[in-house]
């Protein structure tokens, strides 16, 4: 399905409201039925109409189609958030005495998950190295129902054999699941290398403005049926209309934005490579990368986040060279037009700081909209300060 018609067509009957070329966002919470046997079907199959927002609404519908359609998937269901869609896709698929194999690491809230809220029912998780297919294999037990990936991940950009991993849990008939928010599936189709379910936080990339929160799961349509009918409605958390209106917005410059953003990213990458008070880039489509010729294989691009090593024997260094940002911004997420830095210290007591330790002198910085050279002199004066 051509990218374009995804982005501008797919999904929009413009004839079902008044011929506007912006849908309109469906601000409803029920609806309305004029047969008695409409409504029993509707309460009997919620996801095979409108009955309640809370389920189905005509404004998310049409988001739902564009993102099934750009991961190549036969559904989706999107969530106020991407915690809220990874928490469910696990819980719809794990019973007590189960057990998950997880690339070590993972999203904060996916750990929390595996370590604080599966336990008290019995679930019990293995961490892993998941850049090595054997690691999966040794880590499978007899009750293993679920891989869990992220592929890269967010601050390592550790990956993971997509297609390897997906083979191997078929042979066992374990589900497969992944976090494929660094790369959208513009840039990277898990779907299509066999994960059963690929899951973006909506929130990045497909908002593209930071001012919207949401959360993508897709897959089959019987998973999508099975999560729907379960955890989608008894969690409550799905998609509000205004939110899916806003992303359905922000898929329009997907496209435009992913490559502008990657184009400055490669000029950044270059600047902070040949910098003195640089100790290594980590970037997954740059050569120096651990897994460069992985990345090649699977990721059609790599977007705009990638961290930096900053040279130095002190902390207050680290923390000087972002105070010292006159324009980019420190905070969590990327994603949005604005660049943003996050230094690793900020989560390690100053005492426990060991510079020989080169992951407590990351910084983590995403690459927005503005120019190339308007980031590379503001990096540049901030790290005049590093000593």
């Amino acid at each position: 399905m051509d990218l374009s018609y995804i982005l501008n067509e797919l999904g929009e009957d413009r004839e079902h409201y008044f011929n506007a070329v912006s849908p309109p966002i469906l601000q409803t919470s029920n609806f309305v039925f004029r047969k008695v046997e409409d409504l029993t079907a509707a309460l009997e199959n919620e996801m095979g109409g409108y009955l309640y927002t809370r389920g189905l609404n005509p404004t998310i519908d049409i988001l739902r189609k564009k993102l099934a359609a750009l991961d190549g998937a036969e559904d989706c269901l999107v969530w106020n958030s991407g915690a809220a869609a990874i928490f469910a896709g696990i819980m719809a698929n794990v019973k007590s005495g189960d057990h998950i194999v997880s690339v070590k690491a993972p999203y904060t809230w996916a750990q929390r998950t595996f370590d604080v809220i599966l336990p008290r029912f019995g679930v019990t998780t293995t961490y892993i190295e998941g850049g090595r297919i054997e690691n999966w294999e040794k880590a499978t037990k007899n009750n293993t129902v679920l891989y869990y990936l992220e592929s890269p991940n967010s601050w390592d950009f550790a990956i993971q054999d997509i297609k390897a991993v997906a083979d191997l849990a078929k042979k066992g008939n374990i589900v497969t699941m992944i976090d494929n928010s660094y790369c959208t599936p513009l840039y990277q189709r898990p779907i299509e290398m066999g994960i059963d379910l690929s899951m973006q936080t909506a929130t990045k990339y497909i908002g593209g403005h930071s001012d919207v929160i949401g959360g993508v799961l897709t897959g089959s349509g019987k998973m999508m049926k099975k999560i729907f009918d379960s955890e989608y409605l008894n969690i409550g958390s799905g998609l509000q209309p205004f939110n899916a209106w806003l992303l359905i917005r922000g898929l329009r410059t997907l496209p435009a934005r992913l490559e502008r953003i990657s184009h400055t990213t490669r000029e950044v990458v270059a600047f902070l490579k040949g910098h003195p008070k640089i100790d290594g880039v980590l970037f997954p489509l740059d050569e120096t990368f651990p897994q460069y010729e992985l990345a090649k294989k699977q990721m059609q691009g790599a977007c705009g986040l990638l961290t930096l090593i900053i040279k130095t024997q002190k902390r207050e260094s680290i923390v000087n060279f972002c105070e010292s940002l006159k324009h980019i911004l420190m905070a969590v997420s990327w994603g949005g037009h604005e660049s943003l830095v996050v230094p690793k210290c900020c989560g390690i007591a100053p005492n426990d700081f060991d510079s020989g330790n080169k992951e407590h002198r990351y910084v983590r910085m995403y690459v927005g909209m503005e120019d190339p050279q308007y980031l590379i002199s503001d990096l540049d004066q901030a790290l005049a300060t590093v000593v």
